[in-house]
């Protein structure tokens, strides 16, 4: 098995680090967009983008498996 590749890691700690670790920065109701407090609308976005995130990692490490098979 191989190890993933960091651009795969690092697409897949964005929404982590994101959701989890910037609570500080965006933990307050006002402003409201699109009706929602701003931390709820922070953390429905972050769900809608994880699999953007998750997408691109996984076409990071189908590449470089495509590669890994051609070279032998």
């Amino acid at each position: 098995m191989r190890r993933p590749s960091i651009g795969a890691l690092t697409l897949g700690l964005i929404p982590f680090i994101a959701m989890c670790f910037t609570v500080p920065l965006w933990d307050r109701v006002r402003p409201l967009i699109l009706g929602l407090p701003f931390n709820l609308f922070w953390l429905t976005l972050w769900m809608l983008l994880t699999p953007c995130c998750m997408w691109g990692a996984y076409r990071i490490e189908s590449a470089a498996e495509r590669r890994a098979n051609r070279a032998g």
